[in-house]
């Protein structure tokens, strides 16, 4: 017998519907569709669910393929992770498919892009060489950018363009089709770099230069500026794999653009990344959206998989 003076409560008397009259959320034709052994690209995408996040993928999908048609500006924000997974070939066919008029990323994104178009390789073993201090002190890596954001300042260009001319001038002809900064300068597509002081390996060289560093990217954060004016009315900002950094610089952007008195309405924006942190949930999603129109979207997952999907969503509605 319990010892406790309260007793389960009785159950006897709970109203039930029925099954059949209630109705519900999901059913069987939002479900996935098997494949044929030949099926084509548009079958596969037609066989993923029409539920959560496959229908986002989706959405997004139509918003990017909206702003193409509108000739409205889509611009992408990036980090290192985006390069090292090897996504700048598919970034730049999606560019010459009219999917990014724009580019803008944080300083790590620019080195790993340096060093594969210079290299052939990126992304040191850092476990293995902090040990000695020798982490992050390659002398071209260091020498190069820290150069061409110096010189940048007399030819008054921002920090992205700078350094996708270096890289274009330095770049080894057999890496240089892998690079993303080498493909954009070719295209001309505006590329900006933002940097937070101490967070890049050639803030560690000695050729580094303060003053010009915070100079070059100042400018670009201007320029970025100019660029997420052209959202307003239809554009898409997707942000991918930058967690801090690209959300705090694009909101303070879409503040400024508004603050001057310029239109910025009914824009989509869109997060991917591996899990949905704060800043960009916030900065990206959400917050440009507030008393604005438009919709933010959120997606999760590995980029060297949601990136090359979404992009073969696009290639399949161009051909449609």
């Amino acid at each position: 017998m319990s010892i406790y003076n309260i007793k389960p409560m009785d159950f006897a008397n709970l109203r039930t519907v029925s099954l059949h009259g209630r109705g519900g959320k999901v059913t069987p034709d939002l479900f996935a569709k098997p494949l044929s052994n030949d099926a084509s690209m548009n079958a596969f995408i037609d066989s993923l669910p029409k539920i959560l996040a496959a229908d986002t993928l989706r959405a997004v999908a139509e918003k990017l393929h909206a702003a193409k048609t509108k000739r409205r500006a889509i611009l992408w924000g990036i980090g290192g992770h985006v390069i090292k997974v090897g996504l700048a070939p598919m970034l730049l066919d999606l560019a010459d498919r009219g999917y990014l008029t724009g580019l803008s990323m944080n300083g790590s994104a620019s080195i790993h892009d340096y060093e594969i178009a210079v290299a052939g390789h990126s992304s040191e073993d850092v476990e293995a060489v902090l040990p000695d201090g020798s982490f992050g002190s390659a002398e071209e890596t260091g020498r190069d950018l820290n150069e061409a954001i110096r010189g940048s300042i007399a030819a008054d260009t921002g920090m992205g363009e700078a350094v996708c001319a270096r890289i274009t001038e330095k770049a080894d002809p057999r890496f240089a089709p892998a690079s993303l900064l080498c493909g954009a300068y070719a295209r001309k597509i505006p590329v900006t770099v933002h940097v937070a002081i101490g967070t890049d390996t050639p803030h560690t060289h000695p050729a580094v230069d303060g003053a010009s560093i915070g100079a070059a990217s100042h400018r670009d954060f201007r320029l970025l500026c100019e660029m997420v004016r052209g959202l307003d009315d239809g554009g898409v900002y997707v942000n991918v794999g930058s967690a801090v950094v690209m959300p705090e610089v694009f909101l303070k952007a879409v503040s400024v653009v508004r603050n001057l008195g310029h239109s910025l309405r009914s824009f989509t924006t869109v997060n991917f990344d591996f899990i949905q942190h704060y800043r960009p949930s916030v900065n990206v999603v959400k917050r440009p959206h507030a008393n604005a129109g438009g919709q933010g979207y959120a997606l999760t997952g590995h980029h060297e998989i949601m990136i090359p999907l979404l992009a073969a969503m696009l290639v399949a509605k161009d051909g449609q």
